[in-house]
């Protein structure tokens, strides 16, 4: 098998090198469109006491060495969320962040261990708000890309389209068959022998010690999320509470919370919260999530008690975090992630 020139031989840089400039003109035109709307671009610090507490999130983990030679664990962050959060409480109505994110156990087409990530807050305004961004900005990206049409693989999308609105209930419905509101009670308590019944009457694989999140997870990954986005995005919302750790319960529904993912050609673009406030509720979800981190892979994050502290005088907002690498690639018909990053991680 023929190795692949590094991505600085001339020649491979040549071919990249259009879809490289393409990346710089979105990311100017999304500086500028935040900047007309009156946010502001904050930085955050990549070191963290804890780089997020999701079950299935992998950080890189380093050490600070003191003066005095104690050494203090620390990670790169998987997300500026919690800093962003903190700024919130401070007293910051409109922020945006677009900085490098770190994820350790990713790397694919479309995963790389570093990546760029927008992150975006609104004050006092509904998460409803973030989905008339997104439709915003997934046509700024094209126009600055000089796109007609966003693909990947076999899937393309108009990116000036009104995207689809779309429950995670009715997208199970429609592309798998199952009612998955049937399987939460009022109280966010599951019922994983139903759900499990019903994937595999659905004719997809399941094991004995399949979690109640472990089927929702199969049935999004191969059935609903490849079905999303295609013709024109989809914005998927309506998160069961369960898969919802930041977010707020939906005042319609107590089963649901205030979550939306953003799918264009079948690849999630961003995610979004009616964000949770409660930092009673919010070490509850933490610690349950890090009891299931600690079952799967024999790891725990510590939790920021400082993230926590600053929720009990964060006011009511909505955020969201986007993959802007992702965003580059429907816009440009790259193949990989690669392809838009100026230097990859190297791959050894």
């Amino acid at each position: 098998m023929t190795q692949a020139s590094p991505w600085w031989t001339p020649h491979v840089h040549a071919d990249r090198r259009p879809r490289l400039l393409a990346r710089n003109a979105i990311a100017a035109a999304m500086r500028d469109w935040f900047a007309r709307r009156d946010f502001i671009e904050v930085e955050t610090a990549a070191l963290q006491i804890s780089p997020g507490n999701e079950t299935h999130l992998s950080a890189f983990a380093t050490e600070a060495i003191r003066p005095d030679t104690i050494r203090q664990p620390l990670y790169l962050h998987t997300s500026p969320e919690f800093a962003c959060k903190k700024l919130l409480a401070a007293g910051e109505k409109r922020i945006f962040s677009f900085g490098s994110v770190w994820r350790n156990r990713e790397r694919g087409p479309l995963h790389h261990p570093e990546f760029r990530m927008i992150e975006w807050y609104r004050v006092a305004e509904t998460y409803e708000s973030l989905m008339a961004d997104c439709a915003a900005l997934l046509a700024l990206a094209a126009e600055r890309a000089g796109a007609t049409r966003f693909s990947f693989r076999d899937r393309e999308a108009d990116p000036f389209a009104e995207p689809e609105r779309l429950t995670v209930n009715d997208a199970f419905l429609r592309h798998a068959g199952i009612d998955l509101l049937a399987t939460v009670a009022s109280d966010g308590e599951t019922d994983r022998d139903g759900l499990h019944t019903a994937v595999a009457q659905a004719g997809m694989r399941t094991a004995p010690d399949d979690t109640w999140s472990d089927l929702v997870s199969r049935v999004m990954v191969e059935r609903v999320e490849p079905a999303l986005g295609q013709g024109r995005a989809t914005i998927l919302y309506e998160y069961p509470i369960p898969e919802a750790a930041l977010a707020r319960p939906s005042a319609r529904d107590p089963r649901v919370a205030e979550r939306f993912e953003l799918y264009c050609c079948g690849v999630e673009l961003a995610n979004a919260f009616g964000e949770l406030t409660d930092p009673d509720e919010q070490r509850r979800r933490f610690a349950a999530d890090m009891d299931e981190k600690e079952k799967i892979y024999g790891e725990r994050y510590p939790i920021d008690e400082d993230f926590l502290n600053a929720l009990s005088i964060m006011p009511e907002a909505s955020g969201i975090a986007l993959g802007f690498d992702r965003l580059v690639m429907l816009a440009t018909g790259a193949r990989r992630i690669e392809e838009v990053i100026w230097t990859p991680v190297a791959d050894v």
